[in-house]
């Protein structure tokens, strides 16, 4: 695997860059995030189809990464604009993805990790207060 050419279309990802995942991805390769769990490029690529069509701006950015031969752990950024009240808010969502690699390099294995509550739902008009006050009950 090119990690350095995989980073670089993650850091590029655009709606064209969707055809490219064949590039990158085995044709039954396995993905999984906090919403979905699917295998399969059509199916990962109708993820981030979908992921388009709902938020405005988004862009990843790879900060670190973690590799051997047979995968990676890459820490990212994710930025987006969301329509809230009539108005485009600004998010940053931070997590790791998990890959692995199949005997032709390609990524067969991506599981994303980041914790909705915080990143996402505590930032929620309504849901954020509800889960900023369950996060300080449950809190040490």
């Amino acid at each position: 695997m090119n990690l350095d050419a995989l980073i670089d279309f993650y850091n590029g990802f655009a709606p064209a860059s969707l055809a490219r995942f064949g590039e990158f991805y085995s044709a039954d390769a396995y993905f999984k995030d906090p919403f979905n769990e699917v295998r399969g490029l059509p199916a990962i690529e109708r993820i981030f189809t979908h992921m388009f069509r709902q938020v405005a701006e988004p862009r990843f950015t790879v900060t670190e990464r973690i590799a051997d031969a047979n995968g990676a752990m890459l820490v990212w950024e994710f930025s987006f604009a969301v329509k809230l009240l009539g108005r485009h808010k600004a998010q940053t969502i931070r997590g790791v993805s998990h890959l692995r690699f199949d005997a032709q390099g390609k990524v067969c294995y991506h599981r994303d990790y980041w914790d909705a509550a915080e990143e996402l739902y505590a930032k929620l008009p309504v849901l954020g207060c509800v889960t900023r006050v369950l996060g300080r009950a449950f809190a040490a």
